[in-house]
């Protein structure tokens, strides 16, 4: 399939798929005339990377471990190694830091009003 139909398929537009592209998470076959060309497993590999990417993980995580995901009836899951862990870990808790500095401003904005 081309590069325009892979992104009907997944809701991932053709620029995101060029970017796992380029960014080795995503290999692209190649037709005689130079067209990029998927597979069905292409479908697939792409709704992971999107998953992974919507958690959170940068391309050069997924690139490391995207073989350690897998996709079943409750959705995309990774096999968990200790370094995976380790980076997973290390991710929720940058997120559990930004999020109790964003509480804490709110909290500052809220003593700025009157009705603080």
């Amino acid at each position: 399939m081309l590069i325009s139909e892979l992104a009907a398929r997944t809701g991932v537009s053709a620029r995101a798929l060029r970017h796992y592209e380029e960014r080795g998470v995503l290999v692209a076959g190649r037709d005689p005339n130079g067209y990029r060309a998927y597979s069905e497993s292409d479908v697939v590999r792409v709704l992971q990377i999107k998953t992974m990417i919507d958690a959170g993980l940068p391309t050069s995580t997924i690139r490391r471990y995207i073989d350690c995901a897998r996709t079943g009836d409750h959705g995309v899951t990774l096999e968990m190694c200790p370094a995976l862990r380790a980076e997973v870990d290390a991710i929720a808790a940058r997120i559990e830091e930004q999020r109790a500095s964003l509480e804490e401003k709110r909290e500052r904005l809220g003593a700025l009003t009157p009705e603080g």
